[in-house]
């Protein structure tokens, strides 16, 4: 059996309120659901009524009452996939590593994604970071030592006497 979320007027009566700031139609179609919950209308016919499935109303009731209210209906990207943090949260936590960087110091990728994961809360993926340092224009500025498929001395020198004949 199902779980039933229970709206109260007074949400619905906020909800209606901050409806009047919404442009973006699938927000607004979420809202106007759960605040005709709270309304008392019965989910069957508010899924007729907004030509939704009655079990996407009660995913919507969810995530209003588990979710903090507006806020887990409002979308957490902003147009990225994967958003964890908005890009001045970004910018704000990159800074830290950017005074170190610039006394010459060198910055590992593995530090960033530390206090990156610690920032958010959770572990993120092994690409993730190097997403992030993409988007605020971040680097690798110091040349390896050396190449990974370059030769062995005894091999250089080798050659070296082949050429000096």
């Amino acid at each position: 059996m199902s779980k039933k979320y229970i709206i109260s007027e007074e949400n619905a009566a906020e909800i209606k309120e901050y409806r009047k700031g919404v442009t973006e139609k699938y927000l607004d179609r979420r809202l106007h659901a759960v605040q005709l919950l709270g309304e008392g209308m019965n989910p069957k016919d508010i899924a007729e009524k907004l030509d939704a499935d009655k079990r996407q109303i009660s995913r919507w009731a969810a995530q209003f009452c588990n979710g903090g209210g507006i806020k887990g209906l409002v979308p957490k990207t902003g147009g990225r996939l994967h958003e964890n943090m908005s890009f001045e949260e970004e910018a704000a936590l990159l800074e830290q590593f950017k005074a170190k960087a610039d006394k010459g110091q060198i910055v590992e990728t593995s530090e960033r994604k530390e206090a990156y994961d610690k920032a958010v809360g959770h572990k993120s993926g092994s690409g993730q970071i190097y997403f992030v340092l993409h988007r605020h224009g971040w680097s690798k500025k110091m040349p390896r030592s050396k190449h990974p498929q370059k030769a062995s001395d005894e091999a250089i020198e080798a050659s070296k006497k082949l050429t000096q004949q």
